[in-house]
């Protein structure tokens, strides 16, 4: 019989998260939850680090005393003041850094300067501020003192290198920005900070008419050999692109973090929580196993995008956009994850606890409208204010043309926070108690919010007016 304290010793070791797993905190969304009750969620499911993409004083001062490891971010709008104003650099670190490094304060290991500066469809945008930025806020903290234990760095998308063979050891940097990536690779080793990259296995496959659904997964898929590796998933290729990339200018060594990586649940054909669960059970099970890449043996550090659905983000992508979220809307999971990467199979993360609802009620189509077309031009008004991304083909809420319209009206009804004004759709909408959800297609009771939190949540709401374009580009192999 095995002593007690060794059984326990194997259980212990046998749920320990996959090491180095983070995950993305996106608050892109018009009820975001209370920033506390999430903290209390991530430590619960032993999730220890977290990566934002602001430093928005309510998560900041929610996770103070957590023991999270967390990387802040700087907006790419912010970059244009900070390459030629160094005070304003000062102030920043001030308010955003140091403010929450007091004891029992905030962990902070990275700065994030920008969020995928250098994207091919920002046509140079943030080419000459980006290092410029870098330098100021990195000088910032140095002269703050905290400069040896919190590093600069820039998440980059996967299409700042590319292969004009689709293989590997073809990488290279873009020509357009060759120079500057230069100027930043050296900084990095100067400094010892790592090379922070968004890889997507999913947009290869959306993106690329013929692409092999299998290489988007970790299912050994047919494989591509390369200068003697062999690649079966295009996670692997896409991350030994990488690394030839480096390697052809002279910093083969840098360390490398995936600051995003994940799988969408709605939105299109390939989104949903099947597919979902497959990705993340092969990549959890990779991680676990320390295997690394072909070229890279070992342990990977990666963050998971992301925690919840946004529902503010911009769909210019695609209405995926909307649904990156291992979490529901309202912190519930969504479907079975093993985060020690074991592959348990039915393990659900626990899901952010006293969440309050507004009131148990719906707003949809009354019944005894017959004319369906002017329902119609109110489900596109409804759909053009509110979150209608669910709806369509191949997504979770393929309907007929009457329940399409009460979804939509639904949306908008709880978008409103159930304004009773926000139901009357000229006098089409009615309110209902009984859950009128079909199948996998919910239709919402939205988050109640406080008055601080509707304020905060109303600031994203405004922002989606803003134009926000990009589309991402990843390795495709043939």
């Amino acid at each position: 019989m095995f002593p007690a304290w060794v059984f326990f010793i194997m259980l212990a070791a046998s749920t320990d998260l996959v090491r180095g797993l983070g995950v993305n905190w996106g608050q892109m969304s018009s009820h975001p939850l209370p920033p506390t009750d999430v903290v209390k969620m991530l430590k619960v499911n032993g999730i220890k680090k977290v990566k934002l993409f602001d430093a928005d004083p309510k998560t900041m001062k929610a996770l103070a005393g957590s023991g999270l490891d967390v990387m802040v971010g700087i907006p790419n709008d912010k970059l244009d003041k900070l390459s030629h104003d160094y005070e304003f650099a000062q102030k920043w670190v001030k308010e955003n850094v140091t403010e929450y490094l007091y004891e029992g304060g905030v962990s902070i290991s990275y700065v994030a300067v920008g969020n995928e500066p250098f994207l091919s469809s920002y046509n140079g945008s943030y080419v000459k501020t980006l290092f410029p930025s870098m330098k100021n806020i990195q000088r910032a903290l140095d002269e703050a003192g905290v400069g040896q234990k919190i590093k600069c760095v820039v998440p980059f998308n996967a299409d700042v290198y590319e292969s004009p063979s689709n293989k590997p050891s073809d990488g290279r940097f873009r020509k357009d920005i060759m120079k500057h990536m230069l100027e930043i690779l050296h900084f990095f080793r100067a400094k010892k900070a790592p090379f922070v990259v968004n890889i997507y296995p999913f947009l290869s496959l959306y993106q690329s008419t013929g692409f092999p659904q299998e290489f988007a997964f970790f299912d050994n898929g047919s494989p591509i050999r390369d200068n003697g590796a062999q690649y079966s998933n295009v996670f692997d290729a896409n991350y030994d692109t990488l690394l030839w990339a480096l390697k052809k200018v002279g910093v083969a060594n840098l360390d490398i973090v995936i600051g995003e990586v994940g799988w969408p649940t709605d939105g299109n054909g390939y989104c949903n929580n099947r597919l979902a669960k497959k990705f993340y059970d092969g990549l959890l099970k990779k991680l676990a196993s320390k295997e690394g890449t072909p070229l890279r043996k070992g342990y990977l550090e990666v963050y998971l995008f992301g925690l919840f659905d946004e529902d503010q983000k911009s769909i210019a992508p695609g209405d995926f956009e909307r649904h990156w979220g291992i979490f529901r809307y309202d912190g519930k999971p969504k479907f079975p994850m093993d985060l020690a990467g074991q592959n348990s199979g039915h393990q659900m993360l626990k899901d952010v606890e006293g969440v309050k609802y507004l009131e148990r009620q719906w707003c949809v189509l009354n019944s005894d409208v017959r004319n369906l077309s002017k329902a119609q031009v109110e489900l596109n008004y409804a759909c053009s204010l509110a979150d209608c991304t669910s709806l369509g083909k191949q997504r979770s809420c393929d309907l007929e043309l009457h329940d399409r319209i009460s979804y939509a009206f639904n949306e908008f009804y709880q978008s409103r926070d159930q304004d009773v004004r926000a139901c009357d759709f000229n006098g089409m909408g009615t309110k209902m108690t009984q859950d009128p959800s079909i199948g996998d297609c919910i239709f919402r009771v939205q988050v109640a919010l406080s008055a601080g939190e509707r304020r905060h949540g109303l600031s994203y709401a405004l922002s989606v007016f803003a134009p926000l374009f990009f589309i991402m580009s990843f390795f495709t192999p043939h």
